[in-house]
């Protein structure tokens, strides 16, 4: 984990990757708990028979939003800023879902920070390059650029 000490200290490190996470298994229960969250029950996610027989994947997968989900959970493994009372989501300026994450499988974030603009009251808007991972896989599952804004 990085510790920052201010805004100041996360603003500096614009252009710098932060690292990367340790892996999260995304197992069916977890899918299944996307789907009744969202009313997104397509059977490609919660029907395992349909899926191994009709699913290109053999298998189902998780909803693409499921694995963008994790980015909270993810960036507090990443970082913190020690200033900081509370963070907001602000966004998102490019989501792209480039593979499928089957069932089992296991994903980890790396964060780089692309852009940083103060915001008032005693705020910065921070825009990350956020790649989401699969274990043993060389295409990722997920690139998005991600706005939040911290409040100190």
């Amino acid at each position: 984990m990085v510790i920052f000490k201010d805004l100041l200290a996360l603003k500096d490190s614009i252009g710098t990757t932060i690292g990367t996470t340790s892996f999260t298994t995304v197992t069916q229960a977890m899918i299944n708990d996307f789907a009744k969250a969202t009313h997104d029950f397509q059977w490609i996610h919660v029907d395992e028979a349909m899926a191994k027989k009709y699913s290109p994947f053999q298998q189902t997968v998780a909803h693409g939003f499921l694995t963008l989900s994790l980015a909270p959970k993810f960036m507090a493994e990443l970082f913190k800023v020690e200033s900081v009372k509370m963070g907001l989501n602000y966004g998102a300026n490019k989501i792209r879902f480039t593979t499928a994450v089957p069932a089992g499988s296991k994903v980890s974030m790396k964060a780089s920070v692309l852009e940083a603009e103060e915001v008032q009251p005693k705020g910065l808007k921070v825009t990350m390059n956020c790649i989401f991972e699969i274990e043993g896989q060389e295409k990722p599952a997920c690139v998005a650029e991600l706005i939040s804004v911290f409040y100190e």
